[in-house]
């Protein structure tokens, strides 16, 4: 066949298969596979010969695993390493051993055995991180122990690939000096590898950034990685390796993002290829002929790792819920399979027949994913997961609550390190039971609670409290809590942060001691760091951020003034156009009185006045707000 037929057939059935795979729920993978299986030998037959396909496509995983290294920072891993040492290992380990022991008994040899157990013990990365993303729960605490399980299987996935040949080729026959001698040579090979690359790859890196060309950056970068694949290849190791580690050398450059940006569609392109020629080298007859074997293992490995992955996570610490979330998101086996049981059959550790079926059986495991994760969302979640019929917790409320903190999200959070920085004592409440069970586990005096609740407040002694935080990300809740205090314990300092104007001055209808608008500081604080990056001196940008703070508040406090509580706490979009609109108009009227001038300081002396203005407005604020809360109190 034509070679530019045969590459316009590859792209129509992978431009086809693909989109239709991924609007099904089911992935890219699958689409890939099935594209290989349509166009291969037992379907359509418009591909008899596989062999130099799946050769070519092997630069694809080369480039999967320079792209993986490229994930691996020292630094990231520094900071999830219990997590990806500690769960990672416990989640291969628990499901490679009844995995092992399976294949032992249907008669593998004990290198296969070795194999096949960790090989499908591997979670899919394409496929649990999609099932985690499409949900938003990357960022929950099973979606960090997923994470963290997928970076240890590229820590475990190199060692065992450099073994195959080892594992292939057997011990008969070698020397205890040939070992020897082979073991220093490959530390050798590596170490020269590691130490020269990381003073030669950032100087190459920043040359060829000089030049300005996209097209040479991205010749380098494919040099980079396949160059070292081909120098490790030479030393007798697996090309895999070689890619991986060019990888990792350049995880902390400041090249890495560009480099993913330029090697990402070459990675996609013959990852897609690779998978392409696995479907087309399928054998559709194994699941014709022995359906019940193929369906009965591929659900035995399903079965295994669910109940593996959620004892292992329970034990770990995670809630009910998050470890049947955790256990749904990673059954599948893994997309390196394909990757590892090649190298198998290619070095002899395996037979083909034994290779068909593992791949079959990864193939219909990943497809059971999507399913499963939403059987388990329907059925299993809602009878796990405590929220909403979770009793709150009972304080004993002993001792002095020091500082009460309610909302215990970013905000409070930050407010509790402060505040345990300087000695303070504190007690938090969050009505979230997820949040408040992990930040438990840490040593936090946090309960879960409705920090409006009379119940609630009267048992961690809101009246004895030293001041009350309101960090609600919520503005009805928010309102609520200070209400219902201000009600009960009219005394009780009140500090709260507020998400707009309006907000604020609900809460400062209801005597609120303090109000930070959230954004506020933020802004400013980043606002100075701009001005100071546009040329300003230190000086004129803090005089210029101090002024405009200054003539903010006192705009807040003038239309506090004629601010009623029958104000919307959420005006609509009209209300905001028009109120940004006036703000606007007001800063023209009243603009920052800083004259600008590159390089040139601005005289102390206004530097001390401006600064001046800004304490004594702060002052007279303060007086202005004691003063509404002494004639309240009257």
């Amino acid at each position: 066949m034509d070679l530019l037929l045969q590459v316009t057939i590859l792209l129509v059935a992978a431009v086809t298969a693909v989109p239709l795979f991924r609007w099904l729920g089911l992935g890219a993978t699958l689409g890939y596979l099935a594209a290989g299986v349509i166009i291969g030998p037992d379907v359509l037959g418009l591909f008899q010969e596989t062999k130099e396909l799946l050769d070519l496509s092997k630069v694809g995983v080369l480039l999967l695993l320079f792209v993986v290294g490229l994930e691996l920072a020292p630094s990231k891993l520094l900071a999830l390493r219990r997590e990806i040492l500690g769960l990672g290992s416990l989640q291969v380990l628990a499901c490679a051993v009844p995995i092992g022991a399976a294949a032992l008994a249907l008669g593998l040899s004990g290198p296969a055995t070795v194999l096949v157990a960790l090989g499908l013990a591997f979670p899919s990365t394409a496929f649990a991180l999609q099932a985690l993303s499409e949900r938003g729960e990357l960022g929950a605490v099973h979606g960090r122990a997923a994470y963290s399980v997928l970076l240890f299987k590229y820590l475990a996935i190199l060692p065992l690939m450099a073994a195959i040949p080892l594992l292939g080729a057997g011990l008969e026959g070698v020397s205890p000096g040939d070992l020897v001698l082979g073991s220093v040579q490959t530390v050798a090979v590596l170490a020269a590898v590691v130490v020269g690359g990381h003073y030669l790859l950032r100087p190459l890196f920043r040359t060829v950034a000089a030049v300005g060309a996209t097209e040479t950056f991205t010749a380098a970068t494919l040099l980079v990685a396949l160059g070292t694949a081909m120098v490790i290849e030479l030393a007798g190791l697996d090309m895999a390796l070689g890619a991986f580690l060019a990888g990792v050398l350049l995880a902390d450059s400041e090249y890495r993002h560009e480099i993913y940006a330029n090697i990402k569609p070459f990675k996609g392109l013959l990852m897609g290829l690779f998978f392409i020629a696995v479907g087309m080298s399928a054998d559709l007859g194994l699941l014709a002929s022995a359906p019940a074997a193929v369906l009965g293992l591929t659900l035995g490995l399903l079965a295994t790792k669910i109940v593996a992955v959620y004892t292992v996570a329970r034990l770990w610490g995670l809630e009910a819920a998050g470890a049947s979330k955790l256990a749904a998101a990673l059954p599948q086996g893994s997309e390196l399979a394909f990757v590892l049981f090649a190298l198998a059959l290619q070095y002899g550790v395996m037979a083909q027949p034994a290779v068909d079926m593992v791949v079959a059986i990864v193939t219909l495991s990943m497809a059971a994913t999507p399913p499963l994760v939403a059987l388990n969302e329907r059925f299993v979640v809602p009878r796990l997961d405590g929220e909403g019929t979770r009793p709150y917790d009972q304080p004993a409320g002993e001792d002095p609550p020091g500082v009460i903190i309610a909302g215990f999200g970013r905000f409070g959070q930050m407010m509790g390190r402060l505040l345990h920085s300087a000695g303070i004592r504190f007690t938090a409440l969050d009505a979230n039971p997820r949040q408040v069970d992990f930040l438990r586990r840490y040593g936090n005096e946090i309960y879960y609670a409705d920090a409006a609740n009379p119940d609630i407040q009267q048992a961690v002694r809101v009246g004895d409290a030293d001041a009350l935080i309101v960090a609600m990300d919520d503005i009805d809740s928010s309102v609520r809590i200070v209400e219902k205090t201000r009600e009960r314990y009219p005394n009780v300092p009140i500090y709260a942060i507020a998400g707009s104007s309006h907000h604020a001055w609900h809460l400062r209808d209801l005597r609120a001691e303090a109000v930070v608008r959230e954004a506020f500081a933020t802004s400013l604080e980043l606002g100075e760091e701009v001005l100071q990056g546009l040329g300003w001196q230190a000086e004129e940008a803090r005089s210029a951020v101090s002024q405009f703070r200054a003539h903010d508040e006192a705009l807040m406090d003038e239309r506090y003034a004629v601010h009623t509580e029958r104000t919307e706490l959420r005006p609509d979009q009209a209300e905001l156009a028009n109120e940004l609109e006036n703000l606007f108009e007001a800063d023209a009227e009243d603009p920052i009185d800083t004259e600008h001038d590159d390089g040139v300081d601005l005289e102390p002396e206004a530097v001390e006045e401006a600064e001046a203005e800004e304490a004594g407005y702060k002052e007279a604020a303060a007086e202005t707000a004691g003063g509404r809360e002494d004639k309240a109190l009257r």
